[in-house]
């Protein structure tokens, strides 16, 4: 299918199948390697290699947080260029946003091993996790930060473009890989004791591989796109680095911020003892299943929203914004029913130890209410992305992340305890969305005139 009629004229459900469908498989695909991890190694039955891996996976989250500065920043002005038929400029954003990430990756990887332990520390590592926790950090963000970063960046511009199956093929590659690869270096290769080691090297390779492909798949479509890939950076005006900063940084924020409420979590979850964490980081991951999903579709739907703003199709991106909506709601409240009739099925499924599958329901049965709320406050965000309002995305992330989730996870944890930390979730989400809403037709009031 010729990607203009893609844009353009194909009916607006078919269109966000096209691109949502192969994007939500990749998610599907990448929550399968996420916790395949935490599965594998929780065939150990050892809560600290449990603990320690949830604890390192927020860095490696952080790190790959970089590539939305980018891929969401770099992406969603791509297309509204396209639409805008400035093919010149939509090339010099794509080969700039694309060298710039890679940059930032090592820039990060660098840091990261000059601060590992203090790093590790804040997160709330113990002696019992430390080493667990380094052995994670050093293969995936250390030696593996900048194909880590690439293989993200560089499908959301493919996505962007209009590829989105190409896309999601290089994320099921690198992500197929590492579900295969885990358990060959973590029971095979490396003795008893270096599993956390070994699940680290495989997600590694499989980036690296992942890599590989996304170098071919732009040296394949150069020709008839605006994707380019260069060691030099691209100069872009003034202008335009403006608008991609301030639809990135809020995306990267947003992830970061995430990372942060996770964070804060664990170190909660920890006050209450080591199987209180193992059980809060296998919730956490299972809770990515929805939430990944629901991601997906809101990544299919940004380009054919930011491609109809620049052409000024605002009907199209009306139908293209409600089917989208109605879509997460309906998905996001099927999930919510299937965690809470299966919850210790699905917790018991990752590790074999009673305390902590009795742990993990609770959290998972008073969790997953929030699920709805989470995913139509995404919807939001991405929304106000596609449309260039970086400053309203911002606010958006700040306000459910630390004016809501944060003071309200240590207030009810305070007053309540275990089931403060449980419940907090569904209370700022209930919270966040009811503004975000105000503000949502506030600007889509704005934007349609």
């Amino acid at each position: 299918m010729d990607k203009r009629q893609l844009f353009e004229t194909t009916r607006p459900a078919k269109a966000l199948a096209i691109m949502a469908l192969p994007t939500v498989a990749s998610q599907i695909i990448i929550l399968i390697y996420n916790l395949a991890d935490t599965w594998f190694i929780g065939r150990t039955d050892n809560p600290y290699m449990v603990g320690a891996s949830n604890l390192a996976l927020t860095v490696y989250l952080v790190a790959a947080s970089l590539a939305n500065v980018f891929g969401v920043g770099g992406g969603s002005l791509m297309a509204r260029l396209i639409g805008e038929k400035d093919m010149d400029n939509a090339r010099k954003v794509a080969s700039y946003s694309v060298t710039v990430s890679m940059y930032a990756a090592l820039a990060f990887s660098l840091l990261t091993l000059i601060l590992m332990s203090p790093l590790l520390r804040l997160l709330g590592a113990s002696d019992n996790t430390m080493e667990y926790g380094k052995q994670y950090l050093l293969t995936t963000v250390v030696l593996g930060g900048v194909p880590t970063v690439l293989s993200m960046s560089m499908p959301q511009m493919l996505r962007n473009a209009g590829y989105a199956k190409e896309a999601g093929i290089g994320v099921a590659l690198g992500s197929i890989l590492n579900v295969l690869l885990d358990p060959l270096f973590m029971f095979v290769i490396l003795p008893e004791g270096k599993e956390v080691l070994g699940a680290g090297i495989a997600t590694m390779l499989s980036n690296y591989c992942s890599l590989i492909y996304f170098l071919f798949v732009f040296r394949r479509v150069r020709n008839e796109s605006v994707l380019r890939f260069t060691v030099k950076r691209e100069r872009i005006e003034g202008v335009f680095k403006k608008s991609l900063y301030s639809v990135g940084i809020p995306a990267a924020v947003a992830v970061f911020l995430f990372d942060l409420v996770t964070i804060v979590i664990n170190r909660l979850a920890v006050g209450y003892g080591e199987e209180h964490l193992a059980a809060m980081g296998i919730v956490l991951k299972v809770e990515r299943i929805p939430i990944n999903i629901g991601l997906g579709i809101c990544l299919g739907m940004v380009p054919l929203i930011a491609y109809n703003y620049g052409s000024g199709d605002r009907k199209r991106m009306a139908d293209i914004s409600r089917i989208s909506f109605q879509t997460i709601l309906i998905f996001a409240t099927l999930c919510t029913v299937i965690f809470r009739i299966f919850a210790g099925q699905i917790v018991g499924a990752f590790i074999d130890n009673e305390e902590t599958v009795r742990l993990g329901t609770g959290f998972l049965e008073g969790r997953c209410y929030a699920l709805p709320f989470m995913l139509i406050g995404y919807f939001f965000v991405n929304y106000m992305n596609a449309v260039d309002q970086g400053k309203v995305s911002f606010f958006l992330a700040i306000l459910r992340h630390l004016i809501l989730i944060i003071p309200i996870l240590f207030l009810m944890n305070s007053l309540f305890g275990l089931e403060g930390l449980t419940w907090s979730q569904l209370v700022a989400d209930a919270l966040n969305v009811i503004i975000a809403t105000v503000v949502f037709f506030r600007v889509k009031t704005k934007i349609m005139a």
